[in-house]
């Protein structure tokens, strides 16, 4: 029996699972956590995968891993290979006047037409003009930047060597300054954020290439693309409901939106993945809980026991800031609020529905680029929720299908890691797990006090 690891190097924690290369079928697994912060020195990344492997019986019969890991965050590295500072992650926020500049000096249009993006907090690029601005000191030591799953992936081969640094389309297709119908870099636009080109960049390898390390080393993926692997999307639009919440698609042709709603990535399969992401997902059930001094089952309980629409109760969830639509400095609002319906079934209704609305968003956006929104595929860890599975289609307006929980990223970086074995031109075909369908009216008023709301907060 061949076997194969995949890892998820995520925001909150690493998972590693061990697969039969062939079958999919999983043997074994491990996990451990990583700090909280949206700035983490990259060690506690490499000592949280190293628990984690050890945690899931080690490599000594791995034939081959790939390592997938939370999107964007800015790794800057110096000539010797050492950390230059902290990393700052995918929703750490300061860099949002730096995006704002770096999209008025060439206009929206020329950057969703160049690259598919349009600069927002979370991406690399307006980190590096943070970098640039504030820590010119840190910026002129830096000799190469690269992304967390990058850092591990090299840190695995043990080289060194900066030069050995490598990545995929999908994380690389991520940072703003990366052509993903050309497959290269684009320098002009390195030099525009950080006031130079001369860093080095991973190589950006192709979807089944592999390197050498302890065990054969895929490409990796941003941890949408990964997902998407995992789950076998398929047909269905796919949303994710981690410390974000994702709406993506897989597509023939790179996404092109001046709007910033919907980022143009690559896929890891060679194709592409438009996707919509905002800030708050899974931590509004969470913090909601916690505010009504409950655990997340009584909260999905009080949820289900109120009415579609919580009664006029409406929650804008922007508890992190927003990615969708771009408001870094936004807050979270609870909106109609009366002596009657100020009940907490009503508001755990609400928490739920916003959540859901605010990714409805992206599912419109979506289908203005062309996707064929006739279902949804939901995952992630708010996914477990039976107040997320049931209200889903009743804000969504589509059947829902839930695979049974799993760790999708894990599992799509270690059906990458089979398909280095096999070179094929397509990855292994797994058997997936069983999934379950929901179905319900929509319910369009929900969707209609959410827009009100939102609009009430973007016109203050």
């Amino acid at each position: 029996m061949t076997l194969v690891a995949g890892v998820d190097s995520s925001t909150q924690s690493c998972k590693v699972v061990v697969r039969e290369a062939e079958t999919g079928e999983l043997v074994r697994e491990g996990r451990a956590t990583h700090p909280d912060g949206t700035e983490v020195h990259p060690s506690h990344w490499w000592d949280a995968l190293q628990s984690a492997l050890s945690d899931a019986g080690g490599l000594d019969d791995v034939a081959a891993l790939s390592v997938a890991g939370q999107q964007h965050g800015m790794v800057c590295l110096d000539e010797d290979g050492e950390v230059v500072r902290e990393a700052l992650l995918w929703n750490d926020t300061r860099s949002a006047a730096a995006a704002a500049s770096l999209t008025d000096e060439l206009g929206a249009q020329q950057w969703a037409e160049r690259i598919g993006l349009v600069p927002v907090a979370s991406f690399t690029i307006t980190k590096l003009r943070w970098l640039a601005q504030h820590e010119p000191a840190n910026a002129a030591r830096t000799a190469a930047v690269c992304l967390p799953h990058d850092w591990l992936t090299w840190r695995l081969r043990g080289t060194g060597d900066l030069g050995d640094l490598v990545t995929d389309r999908s994380d690389a297709s991520g940072t703003g300054y990366f052509d993903s119908v050309t497959d290269k870099y684009v320098p002009d636009l390195v030099s525009l954020a950080l006031g130079r080109s001369d860093v080095a960049l991973p190589r950006v390898l192709g979807p089944a290439e592999f390197v050498d390390g302890p065990v054969r080393l895929g490409a990796g993926a941003g941890d949408n693309a990964a997902a998407m692997l995992g789950v076998g999307g398929g047909a269905d639009v796919v949303v994710s409901l981690g410390t974000s919440g994702v709406v993506t698609a897989t597509s023939e042709v790179r996404a092109s939106d001046a709007s910033g709603i919907v980022a143009g990535f690559a896929d890891a399969t060679g194709r592409y993945l438009p996707l919509a992401c905002t800030l708050n997902a899974a931590r509004v059930l969470d913090a909601t809980a916690r505010m009504l001094g409950v655990d997340l089952a009584t909260l999905s309980s009080l949820a289900l026991s109120a009415e579609p629409g919580a009664e006029g109760v409406v929650m804008v969830p922007y508890l992190e800031g927003e990615r969708t639509p771009n408001l870094p400095d936004a807050t979270g609002a609870l909106h109609g609020l009366t002596l009657t319906n100020a009940t907490p079934a009503n508001i755990a209704r609400a928490a739920v529905e916003g959540m859901l609305c605010g990714l409805a968003v992206g599912l419109d956006a979506l289908a203005g680029q062309g996707a064929d929104v006739t279902g949804v595929r939901l995952v992630g860890g708010a996914a477990v929720s039976p107040a997320v599975r049931e209200i889903a289609p009743v804000v969504f307006g589509v059947p829902v299908t839930v695979p049974a929980p799993g760790e999708y990223v894990a599992d799509g970086a270690a059906r990458q890691a089979a398909w280095t074995l096999t070179g094929g031109a397509t990855p292994p075909e797994w058997t997936l797990a069983e999934s379950r369908r929901y179905e319900a009216d929509a319910v369009p008023e929900v969707r209609a006090r959410y827009a009100d709301a939102a609009q009430k907060y973007l016109s203050r």
